[in-house]
């Protein structure tokens, strides 16, 4: 990405190297971050559990280059959403290593970034990106702004009230039909991905390679790919967050409209 010049998000609350406490919590928030959690193939009582919290482990340099790196993306995010949303609000970028605490329940480095929609927060291990290129297959500074693109994406749903009401039908909702909604945010969520990246591509932040990489982690992050190489197989109905072609699809298709209002993934029959 081409982002020399451009301006940081101050919206940025960086608790790297900063100890912690303890964490008790429930409800729905914690419900989200377990379905996160088995998304990535983890032990779900890991958000759970109370226990050690961000270390205290001197910042380097790297960190402040990472830090500079997202938070130009969240202000490319920031200028996007303003100027296509009237009344958004800005989302806050929780940077943590190994875990901190969120409104939503523990935040562990095992689930991977989420959004908690009761603190209106995105929350980020960096360490993350290294799992996204070693281990997921996803390299590139694109595919990891592609993550938080699509967080904020989320936050976007919170915005509009789309993820209020969903989380409600969600909560009286058996589990396949849970599996289905969401499924239809977080493909939404990638539709917004692509909605950001269309107009950072206008404003020629985008590089040769760029659109590719997005595509590729959106591709890596299906769940028939995650299912078939982490179990040996699928199970469509457990899906969360879409297939890999699905995830890709809605992702070119904000690329190619940059229109939020075509991104209606609840009222299609073709996801």
């Amino acid at each position: 990405m081409l982002l020399d010049g451009s301006r940081e998000s101050s919206n940025i609350d960086d608790r790297r190297g900063s100890g912690g406490g303890r964490i008790v919590g429930g409800g729905l928030g914690t419900l989200v971050l377990a379905l996160v959690a088995m998304y990535f193939g983890v032990d779900p009582r890991a958000v759970i559990p109370t226990g050690n919290t961000n270390s205290n482990k001197p910042l380097t340099a790297q960190d402040a280059r990472e830090k500079q790196f997202v938070s130009k993306v969240l202000a490319s995010t920031e200028d996007v959403w303003h100027k296509l949303v009237p009344s958004y609000s800005d989302p806050t970028l929780v940077l943590f290593r190994g875990a901190t605490e969120s409104a939503c329940g523990r935040a562990s480095a095992s689930v991977g970034p989420f959004y908690c929609g009761e603190d209106r927060k995105v929350y980020i291990d960096l360490d993350f990106y290294k799992e996204l290129t070693q281990k997921i297959g996803a390299p590139g500074d694109f595919a990891e702004a592609y993550v938080i693109a699509h967080e904020v994406g989320h936050h976007v749903q919170n915005e509009l009230g789309t993820l209020n009401r969903v989380h409600s039908l969600m909560q009286r909702a058996g589990e396949t039909q849970r599996n289905q909604l969401s499924v239809r945010l977080e493909l939404q969520a990638d539709y917004y991905a692509g909605v950001w990246a269309h107009y950072a591509r206008d404003k020629g932040l985008l590089e040769v390679g760029d659109i590719e990489e997005g595509l590729g982690a959106a591709s890596a992050v299906g769940d028939d790919k995650l299912q078939k190489e982490g179990q040996g197989y699928v199970v469509p109905d457990s899906f969360t967050h879409g297939t890999s072609e699905q995830r890709v699809r809605w992702f070119k298709k904000g690329l190619d409209s940059g229109d939020p209002r075509q991104g209606d993934t609840f009222s299609t029959n073709d996801l």
